[in-house]
């Protein structure tokens, strides 16, 4: 009985397999490969590889259409829109010209920028306020160097020619006074030798400058005042015809020149004036 002792071989037993279980212990080879054969990483690894951010934005800048389109489209569209929109605006400065408004009045057509630069007739009155006095003063001009205002009227620097008429009623006190020698307001440069004379059936008489005098480097249109008028003619065909006709009507209407005799004195007028103030030779612009 003492060859069998049970509490040594339990005691040599015991340790053997305390020693034996922790090195079989499977924790620490799950916490070892867990680690290992854990996905997140691959995954993090793979997926940020896998996608492409930096060659879509290199391609997409490479062929970018906008670039194309401000590279060509605004290059020709400048190129090509200034160079004919000037070409088409330089015609409006012919325009009086070819207008079918025969004559306008002077200051309204110079603030209206339809004065006729290149050549033109302008017809003024003066008129007495008393009676049927009355002066006018034809005026032929070409080419024009400056127009501008001043304090009695409108001044050209240009070359012209004048021609005066003068209508003077039968009433008219001082007939005998040379028309060059009357009042300041009554008064055209001329003596009776270098006027033609018409008599109307009323006895008007009707004064006309055999032919125009030369202006040299500017004139002065006056400012007119009450009646009087200041009219310009543009170099239109039938130019002398509408000439003659406005003679007849300022006679006949507002100076009561009876008819027959406002057409006399008016187709006068217009062939003197295309005789001695037209633009040939070295008058014309």
């Amino acid at each position: 009985m003492a060859t069998t002792k049970k509490p040594a071989a339990g005691a040599a037993s015991k340790p053997k397999t305390t020693a034996a279980k922790p090195a079989a212990k499977k924790p620490a080879a799950k916490a070892a490969a867990k680690p290992a054969a854990k996905k997140p990483a691959a995954k993090a690894a793979a997926k940020p590889a896998a996608k492409k951010p930096a060659a879509k934005p290199a391609a997409k800048s490479a062929v970018k259409k906008p670039a194309a389109k401000t590279a060509v489209k605004p290059a020709a569209k400048a190129a090509a829109k200034p160079a004919a929109k000037p070409a088409a605006k330089a015609a409006p400065a012919k325009k009086p010209v070819k207008s079918d408004v025969k004559f306008r009045n002077l200051f309204e057509a110079y603030a209206q920028s339809k004065l006729p630069q290149d050549q033109g007739y302008i017809i003024s009155s003066f008129f007495d306020e008393k009676s049927f006095y009355s002066r006018y003063e034809v005026v032929s001009y070409a080419g024009v160097k400056e127009i501008f205002p001043s304090s009695s009227g409108l001044q050209f620097i240009s070359s012209g020619k004048k021609l005066h008429v003068l209508l003077e009623p039968d009433t008219y006190p001082r007939k005998f006074l040379e028309p060059g020698n009357r009042a300041e307001d009554e008064r055209i440069p001329k003596r009776f030798a270098e006027l033609e004379k018409i008599t109307a059936k009323n006895q008007t008489s009707i004064y006309i400058s055999k032919k125009a005098e030369e202006i040299q480097g500017s004139f002065t249109v006056l400012k007119p005042q009450g009646l009087n008028f200041s009219i310009v003619f543009y170099d239109l065909p039938g130019l002398f015809a509408t000439i003659k006709e406005f003679f007849i009507g300022t006679f006949n209407k507002q100076r009561k020149v009876p008819e027959f005799d406002a057409k006399r004195a008016a187709d006068l007028i217009a062939k003197t004036v295309e005789k001695t103030m037209g633009f040939e030779g070295e008058y014309h612009s």
